[in-house]
């Protein structure tokens, strides 16, 4: 499996895919990530295009196992972000 494309690697190939300077590529990553952050976290969902959905879900209280001390406990409920794979990317994948 191939190394994960690191944050400086993605803003100099989005800076390059542009036509633009790596600082540019870095705020327009930077201004990307916090629309998705915001959208993400007050409910809603944000599509890319090509890529997938990204939306938060909720998880019910459920009862869980501590795998060091066998002990049961139950875990209050919370949210969990998921992100659907668009089609197209996965046949590009496949393909």
């Amino acid at each position: 499996m191939a190394k994960p494309m690191t944050k400086t690697q993605l803003v100099a190939a989005l800076a390059e895919e542009m036509g633009t300077d790596k600082k540019s590529a870095n705020v327009a990553l930077e201004a990307m990530t916090g629309l998705i952050t915001r959208e993400v976290s007050a409910g809603g969902a944000v599509t890319l295009p090509g890529v997938g959905k990204i939306y938060c879900r909720e998880r019910p209280e459920r009862m869980v196992r501590n795998p060091a001390t066998g002990e049961q406990f139950k875990k209050e409920a919370d949210k969990v972000v998921k992100m659907t794979i668009a089609k197209a990317l996965k046949d590009s994948v496949n393909g």
